[in-house]
């Protein structure tokens, strides 16, 4: 996959993406670009080079690797904000894989995807949102990245994060609900197995549809659920009810 490209003007880009107070956390460490061997390939997605770097002991700055990649600057960006900013998901894919925290903010709050969404650097929102980071981050402004790209109007952004969230409520509410199942187990409220057969069942038909429709819309998702809940109320409705004694 191709990187999203390099804005022409990166001072005119970072203006428009963020107020002035924000601008020094919106700059590329390009003062960096001498001292850390792996500025260059991040920004240029030459995943090999970093592979390289990461993987053959030969290599001068093998040791140093994870140390130069988390090697942050004054507002605690690193290089995998560097990678975001220059849409470089393939760069943030490859990292990945050696362990680095995809969730951890900078000294104003922003994570990795605040970062994508208000640079509008969507095939980026997309490669984190597959390596599970967390779409509800908050920054100091107490905004998630969906309202980040919302600010900066990066309407593409905005309209993945809701569909990525959707996806993700759907997710939660199957697991609640089977964590619900193991609850009245252990509680006094039985489920009969009838009921708890139907309610098993519609939450393995959600998960395979969640994996099936993998593009499925934001108005599916919400049906999906619905439906869902459709099932599952009146069951929890009916152990949770009071029971009637009968005196003889």
């Amino acid at each position: 996959m191709e990187s999203e490209g390099t804005p022409e003007s990166e001072s005119s880009e970072k203006s428009i993406v963020f107020s002035q107070q924000e601008e020094e956390e919106a700059e590329k460490p390009e003062e960096m670009a001498t001292v850390n061997p792996l500025l260059q390939p991040a920004l240029t997605g030459n995943v090999e080079g970093l592979q390289k770097i990461f993987e053959d002991p030969e290599n001068p700055h093998h040791e140093q690797a994870m140390q130069l990649l988390l090697e942050e600057d004054i507002v605690g960006r690193n290089l995998l904000y560097a990678a975001c900013m220059a849409g470089q998901s393939n760069v943030i894919r490859a990292l990945a894989k050696y362990g680095v925290n995809l969730n951890e903010k900078t000294s104003r709050g922003y994570t990795l995807l605040h970062c994508a969404a208000a640079w509008g650097r969507l095939e980026t929102l997309k490669a984190l949102v597959d390596l599970d980071v967390d779409i509800g981050a908050l920054n100091f402004r107490e905004e998630r990245a969906r309202d980040v790209a919302a600010r900066y109007s990066q309407t593409e952004c905005v309209e993945f994060l809701d569909w990525a969230d959707a996806r993700l409520t759907l997710k939660k509410y199957i697991g609640k609900v089977c964590a619900a199942i193991t609850d009245t187990e252990k509680g006094s409220g039985k489920l009969l197995k009838e009921d708890k057969n139907t309610i098993l069942s519609a939450c393995r038909a959600k998960n395979e549809w969640l994996e099936t429709h993998l593009e499925g819309s934001i108005n599916e998702v919400f049906e999906q659920k619905q439906q869902l809940e459709d099932i599952v109320a009146p069951i929890f409705t009916k152990i949770s009810a009071p029971r009637k004694f009968c005196i003889k």
